[in-house]
């Protein structure tokens, strides 16, 4: 059902305030040592704010009871709602217990009536002894989480991953504990909101499940905007209404258009049903082997990552927690975050963020690699959670895929199991119907990966991809794979900033490299990935860089990862390529140090999230190599309009000297991808990707840029560089200079040679845009964005990876 905002005479108190907790050994008394403790938080939150727990270091939660007390008051029937508890809780009031909840991803209800002042407890019982009581195991062996009992209970997997996750264990009211009355006439339990996008028109329907307690009801409405529709009586306690809203502003992820959102309003004479804010949108699958999406009709490549959390101790789900990692998801040019099953479902907020910056949501149920039980009891608490989290989103627009869970099918067929024990009821049945029942305007994937003759294999359904990663292929695998899509790709161990894990020397030492993701059992990490690329793509030898010149080393792994993501996703989106759509492993860090994430565990982007914002762009150029066909110029553009554009193909002779320089005024229509020879341009033969070898190359570089016909500002930018990532560092004639502006601070960079990989470095500040190429005879205003409060004047360098010296800037305080 969908969420009720508010109701006139409904009253909702956060019960936030007050609240302590005391760790016991289990079944035991709390005694006098209470603690403060946030509500909504965690047990690991609370400590961390008492000073008692830092951050990679042991927590056995799991062996111990966690009691909370707070004291209520209340006079008369009312609810007690809990809309998340981890794992295993009972609730007593004044020594009785009033609930026993196993999972936590339920909410629960309990009616109770209040007379002054009464005392509420919630234990949380140690979850080791419960699964060593446990009976059974699964069909086949898990390495990913520990220990193998998780299977039976429904609680997170972060804190359980020692492959890449701290053990922080997930215990405690993680989601709110509310306290709700009722005094007037109308009493709603809940609504059934449906919007559809039927041609041009959306249309809205409701269900209330609802009681009047008055006289003769008066009459009812249903509202958008301007428009309204009846509110009929269909039963002694239904209301039913549907609206249709002809030429309607349909929602568009924002890539492709405006995320229009309305306002949705019940009323029943004075009495007030605030729905919230809905979008109307058709999500389709495509018919085929492969998949993709078409939303409102048009085809979407899906692009961005998938989510971890916030903040992985105290699992926040509030607007301010989420509101940053988003914001800069959307200024990235992601369309789309999936949320995998090894993490947890995601609060309002975050779907309500996700509705209004365009993002798209695909959500797995939270399952993963296990084999799961099949009995009913188990299916049948699976049946609530499902029900109660698409219930919640009911109305969101941005929820584009539902999915049973993570690498289920395949770690069955990994393991070698046979064919007919990959899938699982959970998946193919269970949770399929409740998908289908809840939001059947999603489509439903039964696991991820899936598909094909393994459910692995790139070329069919949904892949997770990593030829080009893990695996060590070259970079050319990402076309001859043939992915359709990939909701995993292209995890490496992202090289954080300087700083960024304080104390730790980069690399080698074991503080460092106990962060490093791996694969638990393998004898390899994804440091050793990256570095192979490191290898092949700068032609360095990673191990004797590392001895001789650190520094450079940290530069060229910050950028190299970046330069293979952006590599990967310019073919993916190419003219004639098979794929839908990729999806990073990770967006964001879940503690300091090289991990997945593109952007840090504090919030600050990697020279990865750099590249990927350059890889997203909505308009777009790409350069590909086609061998003895020569350079190939794929020009995109998503928008609903057209887009006059400035085309011009420069090779440059020592990064310096312009050996051909052509344009052309070129017309974008929308929705559109196109691809020209780079060899149509001149007229003349050049031989730009040095295929033919008829003597010593004219040149180095070839950029491709795309300007706007008016203004003639930058829209979009591509290189190609004949000796790939190899370079040789000379004098670049690097400039820059501070400049005053509406928005604070920008550094205004020249150059007289090509400068490649171009990065700030200053205290205060950082660029919004990092670690691109800078061509020759053309100035970049990069906006400076504060580091902190305190940063006042900006001081740093500005360095190249091919340039010898950085470049001193210092603004005028």
């Amino acid at each position: 059902m969908a969420r009720l905002h508010a109701v006139t005479g409904r009253s909702v108190t956060p019960l936030s305030a007050g609240w302590e907790l005391c760790v016991t050994e289990p079944g035991a008394t709390p005694g006098g040592d209470w603690l403060p403790a946030p509500v909504p938080g965690t047990v690991a939150q609370a400590l961390r704010e008492a000073g008692l727990y830092r951050l990679g270091d042991p927590l056995p939660l799991h062996d111990r009871d966690v009691w909370y007390r707070v004291r209520l008051s209340g006079d008369g029937p009312c609810t007690l709602r809990f809309h998340g508890l981890a794992t295993v809780a009972e609730v007593w009031l004044d020594g009785k217990r009033i609930l026993a909840s196993d999972s936590m991803f339920q909410s629960h209800d309990v009616p109770v009536t209040l007379r002054g002042t009464h005392a509420l407890r919630i234990v949380f019982r140690a979850l080791n002894p419960l699964l060593k009581a446990r009976k059974g195991r699964g069909r086949w062996p898990v390495r990913l989480a520990e220990p193998a009992g998780l299977r039976t209970v429904r609680t997170t997997l972060l804190g359980h991953m020692p492959g890449w996750c701290p053990p922080v264990p997930a215990v405690g009211p993680w989601r709110p504990v509310e306290l709700i009355t009722e005094d007037g006439p109308l009493r709603v339990r809940s609504a059934d909101l449906r919007a559809t996008l039927e041609g041009r028109d959306g249309r809205l329907s409701l269900t209330l499940a609802a009681a009047w307690s008055g006289s003769a009801p008066p009459p009812g409405w249903l509202e958008v905007g301007e428009a309204r529709a009846p509110l009929r009586w269909t039963g002694p306690e239904e209301l039913r209404g549907d609206l249709r809203l002809p030429e309607i502003a349909p929602w568009w992820p924002h890539s492709h258009g405006n995320p229009a959102l309305h306002a949705v309003r019940a009323s029943m004479g004075d009495e007030r049903i605030d729905l919230g804010c809905t979008g109307f949108r058709r999500i389709e699958r495509e018919p085929g082997d492969g998949f993709a999406l078409r939303v409102n009709g048009e085809r979407i490549f899906c692009r961005g990552a998938c989510w971890s959390s916030p903040d992985i101790v105290a699992l926040p789900g509030t607007r301010e927690a989420y509101a940053p990692w988003l914001e800069l998801a959307r200024q990235a040019g992601m369309t789309m975050l999936r949320v995998p099953g090894i993490a947890t479902y995601e609060a309002d907020a975050f779907f309500d963020l996700c509705d209004a910056m365009g993002i798209l949501v695909w959500q797995d149920f939270m399952f993963a690699n296990f084999d799961y039980p099949a009995d009913e009891p188990f299916l049948d608490g699976v049946r609530q959670e499902a029900a109660q989290f698409l219930d919640r989103v009911q109305a969101a627009p941005s929820l584009a895929v539902l999915c049973g869970g993570s690498e289920a099918e395949q770690q069955a067929a990994m393991l070698g199991l046979p064919r007919e024990r990959w899938t699982q009821p959970l998946f193919d049945s269970v949770l399929r119907d409740e998908a289908e029942r809840g939001r059947p305007d999603v489509p439903y994937v039964a696991n991820s990966p899936t598909g094909g003759p393994l459910p692995f294999a790139a070329d069919a359904g949904v892949a997770h991809y990593y030829g080009v990663g893990a695996y060590l292929r070259p970079l050319e695998d990402a076309r001859r794979a043939s992915v359709r899509f990939a909701s995993e790709c292209l995890a490496f161990a992202n090289m954080p900033a300087a700083g960024a894990l304080p104390g730790v020397p980069a690399v080698h030492d074991p503080r460092w490299k106990a962060r490093v993701p791996r694969d638990p059992g393998a004898p390899w990490d994804f440091e050793d990935v990256r570095d192979h690329y490191l290898r092949g793509l700068c032609g360095v030898d990673p191990m004797v860089l590392r001895y001789e010149d650190p520094d450079r080393y940290a530069r060229l792994s910050r950028a190299v990862t970046g330069e293979v993501m952006e590599a990967v996703f310019a073919e993916w989106r190419r003219a004639g390529s098979s794929c839908a759509g990729g999806l990073v492993w990770m967006f964001q860090d879940v503690w300091p140090g090289a991990g997945w994430g593109v952007v840090d565990s504090a919030g600050v982007p990697k020279a990865a999230w750099h590249a990927l914002r350059r890889a997203f762009r909505p308009v777009q150029v790409l350069l590909t190599d086609e061998g003895v066909n020569g350079l190939a110029i794929h020009m995109l553009n998503e928008t609903a309009e057209p887009v006059e554009v400035v085309l011009t193909l420069t090779a440059l002779r020592r990064g310096e000297v312009p050996v051909l320089r052509v344009g052309r005024t070129v017309t974008l229509p929308p929705r559109s991808v196109q691809a020209v020879p780079a060899s149509s341009l001149p007229d003349r033969f050049v031989d730009l990707t040095g295929a033919y070898r008829f003597g010593p190359p004219t040149h180095d570089a070839v950029v491709a840029a795309l300007a706007d016909a008016q203004s003639g500002a930058l829209v979009a930018d591509a290189f190609h560089f004949l000796q790939g990532g190899r370079m040789e560092r000379a004098e670049l004639g690097l400039g820059a200079r501070v400049k005053r502006t509406d928005e604070g601070w920008a550094l205004i960079l020249s150059s007289r040679r090509l400068a490649r990989s171009v990065h700030i470095e200053d205290d205060g500040f950082r660029g919004e845009e990092e670690w691109f190429h800078l061509p020759p005879g053309v100035e970049r205003q990069v906006r400076l964005i504060p580091r902190h409060p305190g940063a006042a004047v900006p001081d740093g360098e500005v360095h190249a990876l091919n340039g010898l010296d950085p470049t001193r800037y210092r603004g005028d305080a």
